[in-house]
């Protein structure tokens, strides 16, 4: 999951989207991805336009 949304937004990027990033990946991973599928509370620090992409999931091929 962490991967895929690197790899499909990161090119767009910057130094502050790149900050956070990193901040994100200090993280752990179980966390990470409860912010993205909003089963707890994304802290304010990771709060924003990236969260809020990566909870689209549109990075993730789901086979239906």
């Amino acid at each position: 999951m962490i991967g895929g949304f690197f790899d499909r937004y990161h090119a767009d990027w910057g130094e502050v989207e790149l900050a956070w990033f990193e901040a994100l990946l200090e993280e752990d991973d179980v966390d990470i991805m409860a912010w993205a599928l909003k089963t707890q509370p994304t802290p304010p620090r990771f709060q924003g336009e990236l969260i809020e992409s990566m909870q689209k999931l549109d990075y993730v091929d789901i086979p239906r």
